[in-house]
């Protein structure tokens, strides 16, 4: 019988502390994946998995005394959540094209600092942004 990856065994062990994930994850036919990804991101303390935590007094007494190491780990993964959100949200296409547009600014620049390098012995200066190859 093969062993599971140590992080795979730590987000079963994760699940198995959180019962309420379980029913989630039945409940919505969302996938494993999902969750997991969640997990490994955002860490188990983040305020994500709240509603998904039962009540318990051990688990109280000890987040008490993390809340200073728990409040930089929610700074850190709130922006971690925000960049996820953003990027769930991104029209690819609208990205690329605008990544081609840079592109051909770029070698737009590019041509004219070769142009400005070249010797202009026996040639007639040329606007910019014009479209005339020389």
């Amino acid at each position: 019988m093969s062993q599971l990856h140590p992080s795979v065994a730590a987000f079963k062990s994760f699940v198995n502390r959180h019962p309420k994930l379980l029913e989630e994850i039945r409940k919505s036919g969302k996938g494993w994946q999902e969750f997991y990804e969640k997990w490994a991101i955002l860490d188990e303390d983040d305020p994500f998995w709240n509603e998904y935590k039962t009540e318990s007094t051990e688990a109280d007494s000890e987040s008490k005394n993390q809340d200073s190491k728990k409040s930089k780990k929610t700074d850190h993964s709130d922006l971690i959540r925000q960049i996820m959100d953003y990027t769930q949200n991104l029209d690819t296409e609208k990205v690329q094209g605008q990544i081609e547009q840079l592109s051909k600014a770029i070698g737009v620049v590019q041509e004219m600092i070769g142009d400005m390098k070249k010797p202009s012995a026996n040639k007639t200066p040329r606007a910019p942004f014009s479209l005339r190859k020389d």
